[in-house]
């Protein structure tokens, strides 16, 4: 393959918790005020929201449009590569032999069940692809204006930082919000720990809808992602953990925001996750 490998958020299978996430004691820390922000909370972000008018690109290992926890797929591409060549984007059938992204996108599709789903296969079938491969992938969803890019996959490579960030603040200034998983590991890997991007890592709570603001960088929020059940391929569930997980809850509740305030920006969006997690305090005590 052309470029420098680098390869997904493979799912952890031990007891303990992923790098950057909350620890399994529970403990969140100092209430952070709202005394400020009155009237913003989870009943006015996402209340009656579906996720209607949303499109939502899954950049990934490809989705699975049979799985029935999936759904339709609007649109389905592929990036392509050869030897001596440039990666290209061509659209081909919503399959996913590996199984991440279609799990990836049924969480999204549990939580905004009415979002416009596309897929944009940059993994290989075995998990891995190549940093060229998701520099490409990702600068065609941008260019294709989506709403919400989610993404659980990075790159420790350092010479593709500097085109990753671009590419993050493009989408940034472009109305496109990417939500990207933390690594597993603690090193340092890109776009997640990007300003331009939420970064997600897990916590080991079983509500998808709860999710907390980490105050100390660079993972800004933690959601459900400890044997979380996601669709298998060929049908059925399985429990899985890993950021990889965590990150699509949060792009499904950032598509019900958006599907109810579609004028928000990415920067307005952060916000109003930060004003809804479940670590803020209210006036007078914690929520």
């Amino acid at each position: 393959m052309n470029g420098a490998p680098w390869r997904r958020e493979r799912p952890q299978h031990f007891s303990g918790m992923p790098a950057w996430s909350m620890p399994s004691d529970g403990d969140l820390g100092e209430p952070l005020p709202t005394s400020l922000f009155d009237g913003i909370d989870s009943r006015w972000a996402w209340a009656g929201a579906s996720g209607e008018g949303i499109r939502v690109c899954v950049l990934d290992s490809g989705v699975d449009a049979t799985h029935p926890l999936v759904g339709s797929v609007e649109r389905a591409w592929q990036v392509v590569t050869a030897e001596g060549r440039a990666p290209r984007v061509a659209e081909c059938e919503p399959n996913d032999d590996a199984g991440h992204g279609t799990a990836c996108a049924g969480i999204i599709r549990a939580i905004a069940p009415r979002v416009s789903l596309s897929s944009l296969k940059v993994l290989g079938d075995g998990r891995s692809g190549s940093a060229a491969a998701l520099v490409a992938g990702l600068a065609f969803a941008i260019e294709e204006g989506f709403d919400v890019i989610s993404m659980s996959l990075s790159t420790s490579r350092l010479e593709f930082r500097g085109r990753l960030s671009e590419l993050c603040d493009r989408a940034y200034f472009r109305r496109t919000t990417i939500v990207a998983a933390a690594h597993n590991l603690p090193i340092e890997s890109f776009p997640w720990n990007f300003a331009s991007v939420i970064s997600v890592a897990s916590h080991a709570e079983p509500d998808s809808m709860r999710f907390y603001y980490n105050s100390a960088p660079p993972v800004e929020f933690r959601a459900r992602g400890v044997r979380v059940p996601v669709a298998r391929p060929g049908g059925g569930t399985v429990r899985s953990t890993g950021n990889s997980f965590a990150a699509p809850h949060i792009a499904g509740i950032a598509a019900l925001v958006l599907s109810k305030h579609p004028w928000l920006t990415p920067f307005q969006l952060k916000t109003v996750l930060y004003h809804c997690a479940a670590n803020l305090s209210a006036p007078g005590g914690r929520e």
